[in-house]
């Protein structure tokens, strides 16, 4: 009961303090369903939820786990509509947010070869992260020029979203504590619901964040936070390192716990780590220590160039793997920017060692898959102005730049919005008949397909929308929710295949049947954007263009351990296809299976 702070060191077991917490608050009688352990990633958040649900077992099912995103995605959909949002609101990620600045600055006749796109979405989103929305802005700019035009910019932008009934990532938090100052009652039911809140790597919250848990926890202030003040890197994504440093003066009752016992690394590597952060002004005193023993001593080496950095590295560990001290995957490298790993990789081909860069591609940036995105947003959320636009000429029909202008101004002279005026395209008195006539099938498509929303499942849909755009096959698609080792064997085979064949993979999400729903689709989406975070996932092969497609064959592709796919004749579900999706491979025309 009541405040408590965690200092926990690097490797003290802290996300193990968390869970067992959690089923310690269970035993002392504490109902599932008022337990909430927030996290920072979908990862984590994956790996709390795995570890809670095999130490606690029955009724793990009604604890809270989630991101601080994802649970702000959950409580904005049942009651955004009282800040006069639509609930079938769209989330929007990076590109989008650029394309709608790209906009805004036209509109505001801002130079972006002087003030660039991504600096103004800098400014705003660390406003948002302040929680200081465009009115607090505008009168914080006062006397200075520069500050008032972003101020112009910060509520143009807002009110561009507001009519594409849109959040960014900073707006879900932002809106969620909006939402809880705004409505008391909404507040107290969540309150109520969550009375014992526990928020993992406490120390990269930023004031939004703080805010959003002081209101949740402000009932009964059973708030256990869990975080190192030293391991703090976030501050340029808006990190505020005094929520953990001030925690006490927040809550003056709180009770303080330090971990310090590290179960990862040698005293020798403690060693040199302590030695390096006491240097740093403003931090809670601690000292990492272990039981192991002192280990190797740190070995630094200086190189003239850093060919002959990747040179030595890559020497070192073949030498490990030769003399069977290491495989290949106890070692790791480590660095500071993406551009550093090219001369890295180009020494690890010379000296045949198999390699994997964690982070990479994301899969949802492609243009067929953000095509195909914006289709389902279109049908879920027709105000969503910035994907119908992106999809109106996707197959080409003939309708261009001119026309998207015509249109966006009859729209914006009678208040409504950009579908709502292609599906009045006959009345708007600047357009042709000819041209009116171009778009009327797009509408009657998404007409039909809306229509259709009721009594068709995600994947349906997604098919028939599939059809529509250039450029896209289908291999196939894993179509049970199971996920474990077997969705993890089948994305790690398609990429694979994919290099194999100078493919481009992209993903699809198909989620367990009972929340098989656009809106869930669409959270998946936008919060899941790299291929090793998605739990469910199959694997749809797109072809770089569409002339390819004559000149190209695979015949034969292999599934190493198909079995693995295959679900649990005994009734177990742990498996990504069923005995018909098997059959249906096996019955593809030119698709041989080993």
């Amino acid at each position: 009961e009541g405040p408590l702070l965690l200092l926990a060191g690097a490797g003290s077991g802290k996300t193990r303090v968390l869970t067992h917490r959690i089923a310690y608050l269970m035993d002392q009688g504490v109902n599932p369903y008022h337990i909430m352990a927030i996290t920072f990633t979908n990862k984590a958040a994956k790996e709390m939820r795995e570890r809670v649900d095999d130490l606690v077992g029955f009724g793990s099912e009604s604890i809270w786990v989630s991101t601080f995103h994802s649970s702000c995605v959950r409580i904005l959909r049942r009651y955004i509509d009282r800040l006069g949002y639509d609930n079938r609101f769209t989330i929007y990620d990076t590109d989008d947010q650029k394309t709608i600045m790209k906009e805004v600055c036209k509109r505001l006749q801002i130079d972006t070869k002087q003030t660039k796109e991504r600096a103004l979405l800098n400014v705003i989103s660390s406003a948002k992260n302040e929680l200081i929305s465009p009115e607090e802005f505008t009168l914080r700019a006062a006397g200075d020029y520069a500050k008032q035009k972003q101020a112009q910019v910060y509520r143009e932008y807002q009110q561009t979203l507001k009519k594409n009934n849109a959040l960014d990532f900073d707006d879900l938090i932002m809106k969620c504590v909006e939402l809880f100052k705004a409505d008391p009652e909404v507040l107290d039911s969540y309150q109520e619901r969550l009375r014992y809140i526990m928020v993992d790597e406490y120390q990269d919250t930023n004031t939004a964040q703080f805010e959003l848990v002081r209101l949740l926890a402000s009932k009964y202030r059973n708030l256990c936070v869990v975080g190192d003040d030293d391991q703090s890197i976030y501050k340029f994504r808006g990190a505020n390192i005094h929520n953990i440093l001030n925690f006490e003066q927040y809550f003056p009752d709180a009770k303080v716990i330090k971990l310090e016992e590290n179960y990862r690394s040698t005293q020798n590597i403690l060693d040199a780590a302590n030695a390096v952060i006491q240097n740093n002004v403003g931090r809670k005193s601690k000292a990492l220590w272990t039981q192991k023993d002192a280990g190797d001593k740190i070995e630094c080496r200086d190189f003239d160039t850093a060919f002959d950095e990747a040179e030595y590295i890559a020497h070192s560990i073949n030498s490990f793997v030769r003399k069977g001290t290491f495989s290949y995957g106890d070692s790791a490298v480590l660095y500071r920017t993406n551009a550093q790993s090219r001369l890295l990789e180009e020494r690890f081909v010379r000296e045949n060692i198999p390699y994997k860069i964690v982070g990479g591609v994301n899969f949802y940036a492609r243009k067929e898959i953000k095509d195909l995105l914006s289709y389902l947003k279109t049908i879920d959320n027709a105000q969503d102005d910035l994907a119908v636009k992106r999809i109106i000429n996707v197959p080409k029909r003939g309708i261009g730049a001119t026309t998207i202008a015509k249109v966006q101004d009859y729209a914006d002279e009678n208040m409504m919005s950009f579908y709502a005026a292609l599906k009045m395209a006959d009345e708007i008195p600047t357009l042709s008949k000819a041209t009116a006539t171009k778009i009327r099938p797009f509408v009657t498509f998404i007409q039909t397909l809306r229509s259709k929303l009721p009594y068709i499942s995600l994947e349906q849909l997604m098919d028939e929308i599939r059809a529509k755009i250039p450029g896209i096959t289908t291999l196939f698609i894993c179509a049970s929710a199971a996920g474990g080792t077997g969705s993890g064997m089948l994305a790690a085979t398609a990429r694979i295949v994919a290099a194999e064949f100078n493919i481009t993979v992209c993903v699809v999400v198909v989620l367990p049947d009972e929340s098989e729903n656009f809106q869930s689709f669409a959270n998946t989406v936008e919060l899941f954007k790299e291929l090793e975070q998605l739990d469910c996932i199959g694997a749809v092969f797109v072809l770089d263009n569409a002339k390819r497609q004559d000149k190209m064959k695979i015949n034969e592709i292999f599934f190493a351990h198909l079995d693995a796919f295959l679900a649990n004749e005994n009734g177990g579900d742990y498996g990504c296809l069923d005995r018909s999706e098997i059959n249906k491979l096996l019955e593809t025309p030119g698709m041989a299976v080993i």
